[in-house]
């Protein structure tokens, strides 16, 4: 008797160990986001509001904090329906064609996820700047595109184009041919086809990519800094003025406008997810 239950209980343990993993590797995954993400960014809604609330809607209220805003909205406005129209494009040739170089194709519009956009700003500045490439021609023309808006919407929308085309690409290898071929069978032209058919299909795969390509315009840095001046109150972006903020030691401004910044963030993540639930809900049915 006690050998069986020697036996049993030896055999038990391992189950034991085992039934901890899970949970180590829970409280592991939570301690490091809660490092990386969750306490940064309470920290932020802590300063932007350790003075108290009033001190905060003042800050949103400041002249050059109200023209970032409303430079940052622009550069989205345009930026997003032009990564829109070249991404429906580019899913309809590549998921509905097989041509030379396709794999090629589909690594320059994954290029923006591996260039730093520092270096795609660099980029922009070597083609367009004075001594760029295009520099004599654009001068010779009176076109100033490095510092000013147009710089800034070709460094948001080269960094923000990939989202759509990649959200949309394999919805439509999925969504399949059938249903274009039988409505252009009973006589339905492309246009049609498109907004009839093909449109209502790929609907959330289309939406999903619209808002991760809006929140990467309006969040976008790097390759904004490079081409801007960053000029208040002429070519400073939202994100652009957080940073200039904070080292002229306006921690209460920059604070305030990165609290905005942070609730685009979770607008986004909400949005994200709901589109999310709608598809695999679809995806069931």
């Amino acid at each position: 008797m006690t050998t069986n239950k020697g036996s049993k209980a030896s055999k038990s343990h391992p189950k034991q160990k085992d039934s901890l993993v899970p949970t180590i590797l829970i409280v592991i995954a939570i301690a490091y986001l809660a490092l990386i993400q969750y306490i940064p960014a309470i920290n932020v809604f802590v300063q932007a509001f350790s003075k108290g609330v009033e001190p905060f809607i003042e800050n949103l209220h400041r002249t050059d904090f109200i023209a970032a805003a409303k430079l940052t909205l622009i550069l989205a406005l345009i930026s997003v329906p032009l990564n829109t129209v070249f991404g429906l494009c580019a899913a309809w040739a590549i998921a509905r064609h097989k041509f030379p170089g396709r794999a090629f194709v589909l690594s320059i519009i994954d290029l923006p996820f591996s260039i730093s956009p520092v270096v795609a700003g660099l980029m922009i500045v070597l083609l367009y700047g004075r001594n760029g490439w295009f520099g004599p021609i654009l001068e010779a023309n009176d076109i100033k595109i490095i510092f000013g808006l147009p710089g800034m919407i070709l460094a948001t929308a080269f960094v923000s184009m990939p989202f759509v085309a990649r959200e949309v690409i394999p919805v439509l290898e999925e969504f399949g041919k059938d249903q274009e071929e039988a409505a252009r069978t009973l006589g339905a032209n492309d246009w049609q086809i498109f907004w009839r058919v093909t449109l209502p299909g790929i609907r959330w795969g289309l939406l999903y990519g619209l808002i991760l390509t809006n929140a990467r315009a309006m969040g976008e840095f790097g390759a904004v800094s490079v081409v801007s001046g960053n000029i208040a109150n002429v070519t400073q972006s939202l994100p652009l003025f957080v940073e200039e903020a904070y080292k002229q030691y306006e921690t209460e401004a920059a604070f305030s406008a990165a609290v905005l910044l942070a609730l685009l963030a979770v607008v986004t993540l909400i949005l994200k997810e709901i589109v999310e639930r709608k598809t695999r809900i679809k995806d069931v049915e």
